[in-house]
């Protein structure tokens, strides 16, 4: 699940399915959320921060490391340093800003991307494509 560009392979916490926390959370390395967090959530270290997001959890406030892994949701503004990975069932309402974004189908942003390189912010521009509907055979 884990490569090198997608940050550490190490996760050091552990928030588990059934867990509500309520209050901003500040990791070290590598944290999985399998519950539901109400308050910000932020790397320790400005470098190296990789959040898990599993498929049932949930983080309401806002959310800063350096690589993300998600496939629950996230209801707020992240910021991504590295690298975003968003998975089938992930859901984001809130803007994303990333350096580099992987998305599978499924994934559902409502909200803008945000462009970072080498400081410099920059809106990514996403045309409304027109749905089509699949013709019975």
């Amino acid at each position: 699940m884990f490569g090198k560009k997608k940050g550490s392979t190490k996760i050091d916490s552990l928030i588990g399915h059934g867990t509500t926390m309520t209050g901003d959370v500040q990791f070290a390395g590598g944290l999985r959320v399998d519950g539901v967090i109400i308050g910000n959530v932020s790397m320790a270290d400005a470098k190296n921060g990789t959040l898990v997001i599993s498929e049932k959890a949930r983080i309401e406030g806002k959310v800063q490391c350096s690589h993300l892994i998600l496939n629950g949701e996230i209801r707020g503004p992240i910021e991504v340093s590295q690298y975003v990975e968003l998975q089938a069932k992930s859901r984001i309402i809130g803007d994303l800003a990333y350096k580099t974004l992987e998305m599978h189908p499924g994934a559902i942003i409502e909200g803008r991307l945000v462009h970072v390189q080498n400081g410099q912010r920059e809106e990514v521009a996403v045309a409304d494509v027109p749905r089509t509907e699949a013709k019975p055979e």
